[in-house]
């Protein structure tokens, strides 16, 4: 039921996470100075995200209800609106990046996380009005919250590549707040547990080849979103509507 908004997830931007390894060339100092406190104050909302994406991927079992899915998809596109917020925060703090067109960059990057907060929001308020009494109204209730989410992932983009190219791209690249991140293992209260936490769950920092999510909310049949998440590994869930 709830797998074409794992689907979805799987090709959203989240900065800097398509990042990972290390770079062999020297970046100026400055740069790496800046990407060390941009990367810092980023790596506890990188997590969050991480954790949400994972958490909706979970909900995808056989035996989930409509109320524990929807409980557990607002916990998560709550979580993610504050991260993306705080990573603009996070982004201003750091100042314009010691790079050509900097000001621009940064200006232009904080705008688009902070439009992201937004978006994740109002995805938080249309699933709290789901209909949990009626199963297939739900399905196709999350259907539409699944290509909204679609919608972000192919908006937010430009601006974020931007940033994570050229000197500055490279110098994040070394700063482990900005790599790849691994899902906390939920509790075993939560809605969400079961599965694979271990799993690396890193959404790309590149979302114009979202993933490409069915009409799918059957929930027998599970999602399968790519392991590292990038754009060009979209999770391509079958093509069915029903609701059971």
């Amino acid at each position: 039921m709830n797998k074409k908004l794992a689907a979805a997830l799987s090709g959203g931007a989240v900065l800097v996470l398509a990042l990972s390894g290390c770079s062999s060339d020297d970046s100026d100092k400055k740069v790496n100075d800046w990407a060390k406190t941009f990367c810092d104050q980023a790596q506890p909302q990188i997590k969050k995200i991480t954790d949400a994406n994972a958490s909706i991927e979970k909900q995808t079992a056989d035996e989930s209800k409509p109320v524990d899915v929807q409980k557990t998809d607002s916990a998560a596109f709550q979580q993610i609106s504050d991260a993306y917020k705080s990573l603009a925060d996070s982004l201003n703090k750091a100042g314009e990046p010691p790079v050509k067109d900097g000001d621009k960059t940064q200006q232009e990057a904080a705008k688009e996380l902070t439009a992201s907060s937004t978006s994740y929001a109002d995805l938080k308020k249309k699933v709290d009005a789901l209909d949990t009494g009626d199963q297939a109204k739900f399905a196709d209730g999350l259907k539409g919250v699944a290509d909204q989410l679609n919608t972000i992932s192919k908006s937010s983009d430009d601006a974020l590549k931007k940033l994570e190219s050229g000197d500055l791209g490279k110098a994040m690249q070394k700063q482990p707040g900005c790599q790849k991140q691994t899902a906390s293992a939920p509790s075993s209260a939560s809605p969400a547990a079961g599965g694979d936490a271990s799993r690396q769950a890193s959404p790309s920092g590149s979302a114009s080849q979202s993933a490409k999510p069915s009409g799918s909310a059957k929930p027998s049949e599970s999602a399968k979103p790519s392991e590292s998440a990038k754009p060009s590994d979209s999770a391509k869930p079958s093509s069915s509507s029903s609701g059971e």
